[in-house]
């Protein structure tokens, strides 16, 4: 059995002062100075936190919000005068697919490569638009000693990138015509472009060098190719150039060190992949089709050509369908493409990525669920710096987080933890559905829960349909 994936991580601390959800109030006026006093015995050590925290402040609005809302000091305090404060800045953070919650998630997996544990629980509710409209099956985890990332048995989390015949011919003992290129990466997982408005010169290195320490891929745009640095040669297994309707070809000792490349869906895409196979046979072609109104009808046919050996589908940056009044959501049109291709035999054939309002571990596992072999991501990433997606640097402004500032060691740091505990999230989710392989949990919706499936089940008899409404 080869050895078990792993990225190696360490704790990299933030570099301005975090910004929590919730504060604690203390009403010092009327302290008894109580010899047991409940600061003491905070369970998380908060209070003892706070203190060095402002012995080393910088900022005098930069409030200690780290409290984990278990209420056990307000609670037991004799005289009633702490009291929980929620923080302003934190419920102004993100817009309203990139929740508060999500962020302050990323931070904090960022931070430490751990799955984040809430003390206060979750008070929202069990259902809401996009991903949240979906559950997975954790039926079968009754076996902790065995399962997860603890676990004894092995849970791979490889995936194939390319073309698969449906069928082999063989002439000697020996596949005719050949096989298809294929790419392996270990996780369900590539980096895919930053929003132009997010595009910083300095990211680049830092991402290139994140690819390639944790095994993925990073796609980067041909022009900005020349930012990425001179030292390139040694990371092109990991990188993958994006080529848009106006870029020419690369050269070939780029081509030739690349294992995949991504083109537009500029209506060239047959005569593209020919060239770019002329030059390398062995490399793999993906073709970008963005989710507007007609992406699903384009993804179907181009799966139907022979020359399409990758599909990325893409949406806008919170999920949904490109330019559309009323979109529909990543995870629907995915799953539409998907059960197409299921419906002509073909979906085996072709791979897809999808890209688009993944902003959490468990939207890779629920994107795979409904249909996608991996999913591609990049503001995640960009969130992970301590970015609060303000959109300033879109408007010219100066950004908040100083991301433009960063060093290298930091970046990737940062962006290696994510990584490494989005990885440990879905080993966690697959063993807890009884799945050992992520290439199974590929279109097992029987192992997941629409909320509009219950609902049409529960109540559409009673009260009428409105699943298509």
């Amino acid at each position: 059995m080869p050895d078990k994936y792993h990225i190696k991580t360490q704790p990299i601390p933030p570099r301005r002062p975090r910004i929590g959800k919730i504060g604690v109030v203390d009403w010092r006026e009327d302290c008894a100075n109580c010899h047991n006093c409940v600061k003491k015995a905070c369970v998380f050590d908060r209070y003892r936190e706070e203190m060095s925290y402002i012995r080393g402040l910088r900022e005098m609005d930069a409030v200690f919000f780290q409290c984990m809302g278990c209420f056990s000091c307000v609670q037991q305090c004799t005289k009633g005068l702490l009291a929980l404060s929620a923080n302003p800045v934190y419920e102004r953070l993100g817009n309203t697919y990139w929740t508060p919650q999500i962020i302050e998630t990323t931070w904090a997996q960022a931070e430490s490569a751990k799955i984040p544990v809430s003390g206060a629980g979750y008070r929202g509710r069990f259902s809401g638009l996009g991903f949240d409209s979906m559950w997975t099956d954790m039926s079968e985890i009754v076996r902790p000693t065995r399962d997860g990332i603890h676990g004894r048995e092995y849970i791979s989390t490889a995936v194939d990138i390319g073309r698969k015949p449906a069928l082999l011919h063989f002439d000697a003992g020996n596949p005719a015509g050949g096989l298809p290129p294929l790419v392996d990466i270990p996780m369900p997982m590539i980096i895919d472009m930053l929003p132009r408005g997010y595009r910083l010169p300095n990211l680049l290195p830092v991402i290139k060098i994140v690819a390639a320490q944790t095994g993925v891929i990073a796609i980067i745009d041909s022009k900005d190719w020349q930012l990425a640095g001179n030292d390139l040669d040694q990371y092109l297994p990991n990188l993958a150039i994006y080529l848009d309707a106006s870029a020419p070809l690369p050269g070939r000792e780029l081509l030739t060190g690349m294992r995949l490349v991504e083109i537009s869906d500029d209506g060239n895409a047959e005569r593209r992949v020919r060239e770019l196979k002329q030059i390398n046979p062995g490399i793999v072609v993906a073709v970008r089709v963005e989710m507007d109104s007609g992406g699903i009808e384009r993804a179907v046919e181009y799966a139907r050509q022979p020359f399409v050996e990758v599909l990325h589908l893409v949406a806008d940056d919170n999920g949904n369908e490109i330019g559309e009044k009323n979109p529909r959501f990543i995870k629907d049109m995915v799953r539409s493409v998907h059960n197409s291709l299921v419906e002509s035999g073909l979906r085996n054939e072709v791979t897809l990525m999808a890209g688009g309002g993944i902003a959490l571990a468990e939207h890779m596992a629920k994107q795979i669920l409904c249909g996608a072999d991996l999913v591609t991501i990049n503001l995640p990433l960009l969130i992970a710096l301590e970015c609060t997606l303000c959109r300033d640097c879109n408007d010219g402004q100066s950004c908040p987080a100083l991301i433009g500032e960063i060093d290298i060691k930091y970046g990737v740091g940062r962006m290696t933890n994510l990584i490494a505990a989005w990885h440990d999230q879905l080993i966690e989710v697959m063993g807890a559905m009884g799945i050992r392989e992520v290439r199974r949990l590929r279109g097992e919706v029987g192992r997941a829960l629409f909320f509009e499936d219950l609902e049409e089940a529960t109540f559409g008899k009673l009260f009428g349909s409105r699943k298509n409404n």
